[in-house]
């Protein structure tokens, strides 16, 4: 992934896409998605990662777990492992989508989001050059950023953002409008690959987003969900988005 020539600001907040070259798919069955939320954590640190190395120590740590708690080797268990990264940035919000990837992000290291954006679109290829057999490219050549700069910018980006998902079950909407306002607004609700349904305090996947500051600029969770609900039931104008958000 080559060196973005554009200077991002330590403490500013981004919005991020990362496409799969030529619009293919960078997600083509569960373990992939899986895969990506575990990179988006583990490559989120300044020290080098080995992501073999450590999904073995996280399986170990659940194995013993099990073992203490008399547990089945098959049954699921939570347990706290603790977080030793130094961040390169803060994930507030995320979506993955078949092709692409979107991302809210504050950069607090310099050059935080190049290095967090390399580490995560060389390690996610090389897994998934090497399960399908493929070679090459994953990734067009660039991440596409926006920097946001106002309270009404941030909102409206997370928003759009978690909204993504409407395209995979009415494709057209953005021409046509939405069909089935209440379908599109449980599906957001229920949508895994996002951040929302954490925003709602469903506890998907907590450790990713650093979710405090868009909490509290949203209005707590149930300012999110009337954020997100309101503009479903209002028809999401998409051209109201045109000058803060990248298709």
């Amino acid at each position: 992934m080559p060196i973005r020539q554009q200077e991002l600001i330590n403490n500013e907040i981004y919005h991020i896409v990362l496409r799969g070259v030529g619009d293919s798919l960078i997600f083509k069955d569960i373990n992939d998605y899986y895969r990506g939320i575990f990179s988006l954590y583990e490559f989120n640190n300044i020290n080098s990662v080995n992501i073999g190395k450590r999904r073995r120590e996280i399986q170990t740590i659940k194995k013993l777990s099990r073992e203490q708690a008399g547990r089945s080797p098959s049954s699921p268990i939570s347990v706290n492992i603790p977080d030793k990264r130094d961040l390169l940035v803060e994930i507030f919000t995320f979506c993955f989508m078949p092709n692409h990837i979107h991302l809210l992000i504050k950069q607090t290291k310099d050059e935080g989001i190049t290095k967090f954006m390399r580490k995560f679109g060389t390690g996610y290829a090389n897994y998934f050059n090497k399960k399908y057999n493929r070679k090459g490219y994953l990734f067009q050549g660039r991440f596409k950023t926006i920097h946001i700069k106002t309270d009404r910018q941030l909102k409206i980006v997370f928003v759009y953002i978690h909204t993504n998902p409407i395209s995979l079950i009415e494709p057209k909407w953005k021409e046509i409008g939405i069909k089935n306002m209440e379908k599109v607004i449980e599906f957001l609700k229920n949508y895994k690959w996002s951040s929302y349904s954490d925003y709602l305090g469903k506890k998907n996947f907590p450790s990713v987003t650093e979710r405090n500051s868009m909490l509290k600029a949203m209005g707590g969770e149930q300012g999110c969900k009337d954020f997100i609900e309101n503009w479903v039931k209002y028809k999401g104008e998409i051209k109201k988005f045109s000058n803060f958000v990248l298709e």
